[in-house]
């Protein structure tokens, strides 16, 4: 999965909770994500461009605040 700005994404189905991890370290989770969206998020080529696309700014979402940060 190389991506220039995504590092690591999870989908949780039971949570309907996508947890991304962008190369910035930056760890955020996205509310009511759809198993479709997951899966397409998961299948597409460009994850930057479907992250801008089809999930900034449609979902609630909070940034996992670490120890480091």
């Amino acid at each position: 999965m190389p991506s220039s700005v995504i590092k690591d994404f999870e989908y949780e189905p039971e949570l309907a909770r996508l947890t991304i991890t962008f190369t910035t370290g930056r760890v955020y989770e996205y509310y009511m994500v759809p198993p479709y969206v997951a899966a397409s998020f998961h299948a597409a080529l460009s994850k930057g461009t479907f992250f801008n696309t089809r999930i900034r700014d449609r979902f609630s979402f909070r940034e996992v605040v670490t120890a480091e940060h």
